[in-house]
């Protein structure tokens, strides 16, 4: 949630509300959609490629690392995806527009915030790696967590104002002034704490007249926040005389929250300020309107929701998500993170939204790609619940089932409608997919990826749903992918192996040596693409395309119980490193000379190549800009080339099986081993 211009207002008056902290020995309920988006944009990170998921991932670590150190125990609560009344879309709408906006004004060099696409999966990883408590919630997170928190009489970390408005026992501490990189140490004891700042809803009370905090929710919903935004408030606000008391120049800035805060300051209970509200409405809106301002007002009291019962005894009871009779599996994975809200919006909502990445405005959005990967979910997602049939949704009974999407079309959004895909029976209930045999499940996720298990069967198992992704995003023309992008993302995959074998415990493993100077070359390549390097919009929307790809195939692959091993994202894609390679693979370097000081490295990368080149075009392999001449050249030559493989026809085979067997020439010696191939 969050309301307007309240966080501003109260760190304005930051020496009346807030008290100094020393956080150690203790509890935290943290917001983690507050949390991880902090991280990700205020640690230097690099958001214009798309993602730097090993620099996130170490940020995280580090982050949490630190509450470690000050024994402090974190408990992190996500919010989970929309309830049914679907009261947030119009905040999520205009968030989806500012998102294209900000998206926009990096792809061009400017400034802006968005997350990477996958950002929520690596954070929920390293989670699990530091063996971090967490839960998913079924929708909003933020009832779910003042409770927890009064529960155990722990502060609470966020970045959401409507913590200023829950009645917390022991206080909020904004994440702005949560000082984790600064961690101090305890003069005589030597125990480490983190310099943080609570907020205190008595001191703001104190403020206004000694105000009854009972009337905080009331001003929220006044003020508006993200649930409600009722245009008949206006009228209210224009009519009464708002008391904005001794103002200053801080003050005339946030008239609506000053002057709310004073007007109610003289009601001594809600019911009484409520009343005199209506009072300065038209009487045939009053009683609508009162039911609207009540129900918003629900959303600031104590959930029926036990959060520490899933903590201590794994058990997770949400009534809204009961009410609705989904099977059990869906609402524990759902619970424990291994299925994303995407699922859950899909499910009880029939809606989705596809999210911007910094990618080619003047091109179709790059989640089109995977548009078939989502029909099929969509039609695992058909029969989950009987509870779900009274929804109102857009398909007519005549129609095969339809689900909307909210997707970019240029820099605006507009709604589609898209149909499920009817899948055979086997597959037909939600509540039995389970049940079915690790064979089947993973037929139906290669089958709708378009890829034979045999490719896979050289590939590491870490390694299988990204090669599986790989081949389905090759498959389609809409990537446009060159043979430098398939290079430069196989290299890229490389990172995590690496990484592995320099981190191993047998220190006198032989291969440490040449691992280690590749992983440092590629962090020089990396580091060098940062500083002010110009965005190749062509490749971002490529590389753009292709996590969409992997992410819709992590949750299909999620949503099967996981017939391929989830893969580690942390070290599987850095954005500035692929962009990076992608430059010198077009200009100097080869694979070739890049994997010569690492043997394991070149024998990986051959594999993967080896797997994702059959099912490239054969376009792919050449050049760019003489794709279209050389095909008819061929042509005229009488040379069969194949539509959808490569190396299938033996003059293809002749030069591709050759010097550039794996990918490992550069693109110009590429072009001239084809000129010498033509005059041969």
């Amino acid at each position: 949630m969050g309301i307007r211009g309240l966080m501003s207002f109260v760190e304005d008056h930051s020496n009346e509300f807030f008290t100094d902290l020393k956080v150690r020995d203790t509890k935290i309920v943290i917001d983690g959609y507050a949390l991880f988006h902090r991280l990700c944009f205020n640690s230097n990170l690099e958001l214009r490629y798309g993602g730097d998921y090993d620099s996130f991932a170490d940020v995280v670590q580090k982050f949490f690392e630190s509450l470690f150190a000050c024994n402090i125990c974190p408990y992190v609560v996500l919010d989970g995806g929309c309830d049914i009344s679907d009261k947030k879309l119009k905040t999520l709408k205009d968030r989806a527009r500012e998102k294209i906006q900000m998206a926009h004004s990096l792809s061009v060099g400017g400034g802006g915030y968005v997350c990477p696409l996958l950002i929520r999966e690596v954070f929920i990883q390293v989670l699990i790696k530091l063996q971090v408590c967490f839960v998913q919630c079924f929708s909003e997170a933020d009832r779910d967590i003042m409770t927890l928190a009064n529960h155990w009489n722990c502060p609470v970390l966020s970045s959401d104002s409507d913590f200023c408005i829950f009645d917390l026992k022991t206080g909020f501490c904004p994440l702005n002034s949560f000082q984790w990189r600064n961690v101090g140490t305890i003069k005589g004891t030597g125990d480490c704490y983190i310099p943080a700042k609570c907020f205190s809803i008595d001191a703001l009370c104190r403020h206004f007249s000694n105000m009854n905090k009972a009337l905080l929710p009331l001003f929220a919903v006044l003020c508006g926040n993200d649930h409600i935004n009722l245009p008949i408030m206006d009228t209210f606000l224009s009519k009464v005389r708002l008391p904005l008391g001794a103002t200053s120049s801080k003050g005339r800035r946030h008239h609506r929250v000053l002057g709310l805060l004073n007007w109610l300051s003289h009601f001594a209970n809600p019911t009484e300020a409520l009343d005199n509200v209506l009072k300065y409405l038209p009487k045939k809106d009053r009683e609508n309107v009162k039911e609207i301002l009540c129900c918003s007002m629900e959303e600031y009291q104590q959930s029926q929701v036990k959060l520490q019962d899933f903590f201590q005894y794994g058990t997770y009871a949400c009534p809204a998500a009961l009410n609705l009779d989904l099977p059990e599996w869906v609402l524990v994975a759902l619970a424990k993170g291994q299925l994303s809200p995407f699922i859950s919006d899909a499910l009880v909502l029939r809606r989705t939204i596809l999210h911007t990445q910094v990618e080619n405005m003047q091109q179709p959005n790059a989640h089109r790609i995977s548009l078939p990967i989502r029909q099929i979910i969509y039609g695992l997602l058909l029969n989950a619940s009987p509870h779900l049939e009274n929804v109102s949704w857009n398909a007519l009974p005549s129609q095969p089932p339809a689900f909307s999407e909210v997707e970019r079309i240029n820099k605006n959004i507009k709604t589609s409608i898209v149909n499920a895909v009817e899948l055979p029976k086997d597959y037909s209930d939600l509540s039995k997919l389970t049940e079915l045999s690790l064979a089947k499940r993973q037929i139906l996720l290669l089958e709708t990826l378009k890829v034979k298990q045999t490719i896979l069967e050289p590939i590491p198992s870490s390694l299988k749903l990204l090669v599986s992704v790989s081949c389905y995003w090759l498959q389609h023309t809409e990537a446009k992918a060159k043979l430098h992008h398939l290079q430069a993302l196989l290299l890229g995959m490389l990172m995590g192996p690496l990484h592995v074998i320099i981190n191993s415990p047998d220190k006198e493993d032989l291969r440490e040596d040449g691992a280690r100077m590749l992983y440092e070359e590629f962090q020089r390549v990396k580091e060098q693409t940062r500083p002010g390097t110009r965005l190749d919009l062509d490749t971002a929307h490529i590389f753009c395309q292709w996590q969409c790809c992997l992410q819709m195939g992590m949750y299909l692959n999620q949503l099967l119980s996981a017939p391929l091993p989830e893969p580690d994202l942390t070290r599987l894609y850095s954005g500035s490193l692929v962009h990076g390679l992608c430059r010198q693979l077009l200009t100097s370097t080869s694979v070739e000379s890049l994997l010569s000081m690492c043997p394991e490295a070149k024998q990986l990368y051959e594999h993967l190549f080896n797997a994702t080149r059959s099912y490239a075009s054969a376009e792919l392999f050449l050049p760019k800009g003489k794709s279209n001449s050389k095909k008819k050249r061929h042509k005229k030559q009488g040379t069969s080339w194949s539509k959808n493989r490569v190396g299938t026809t033996s003059d293809t085979k002749c030069w591709y099986e050759g010097s550039n067997r794996f990918g490992l020439l550069t693109v110009e010696n590429l072009e001239e081993h084809i000129e010498l191939s033509e005059l041969e």
